[in-house]
């Protein structure tokens, strides 16, 4: 387990740097994005869907506000249009991220982890527990970029990485695009019950599988 939490936390480390910088610099606020999306809204919805699913694309390569990015998806387009364009580009990022990874992981898995042993240890255990992990990465953020690339460099069949890609992030965009659809400014709770709900369950869904692995290991 320890090479695939090393491999892990390298991969997330590299996220969570263009995290920084875009934070630090304030390049990308919400306040901005917000601000797109309503001048968006104004020529066209459809404006409002591409710059949705551009920004969770760009997730994939600049860490976004995702969950939040979702919510404002479904307050300016409503819930089923919200949901589609928040979908597309979410699952647009995850496939790309493991076709990416896939092609050429292998030569940054070895840069990685140079021992040999180490690194097919990382790879049987992400295989082991892989499709767990991208079911529960969307208990904050950075995870499921992590993860879709951990798919592709460890060689995931494709089908395996896609089931578990879509069942956790189907629930996730509409539910959230829900909660933006039926909040307002006046009235922004839903919103944030429902970003807080999402997490919490997320958080100890991570707890009781990883007390469970913890117990079965002994």
């Amino acid at each position: 387990m320890k090479p695939l939490i090393k491999l892990f936390l390298i991969i997330a480390a590299c996220f969570a740097v263009t995290f920084l910088v875009i934070k630090l610099s304030g390049i990308l606020t919400i306040e901005q994005i917000e601000s797109w999306l309503k001048m968006a809204r104004e020529a066209s919805p459809i404006y409002v869907g591409s710059i949705v699913a551009l920004l969770l694309f760009a997730d994939l390569f600049i860490a976004i506000p995702t969950l939040t990015v979702t919510i404002l998806s479904g307050y300016f387009l409503g819930h089923a249009y919200g949901a589609v364009a928040a979908l597309g580009g979410t699952m647009l990022a995850g496939i790309c991220g493991y076709l990416l990874s896939r092609f050429y992981g292998e030569a940054i898995l070895g840069f990685l982890l140079r021992d040999e042993e180490k690194r097919n240890e990382a790879i049987h255990t992400f295989q082991r527990h892989g499709f767990a992990m991208i079911l529960l990465s969307r208990a904050m953020p950075i995870l499921p970029e992590t993860a879709a690339c951990l798919s592709g460099m460890t060689r995931m069949p494709f089908y395996r990485f896609l089931a578990a890609w879509s069942v956790s992030t189907v629930p996730y965009v509409l539910i959230a695009s829900y909660a933006g659809s039926v909040s307002s400014i006046n009235n922004p709770k839903p919103a944030i019950f429902t970003a807080i709900g999402i997490s919490t369950l997320l958080w100890l869904a991570w707890f009781i599988y990883h007390r469970r692995h913890n117990e079965a290991n002994g």
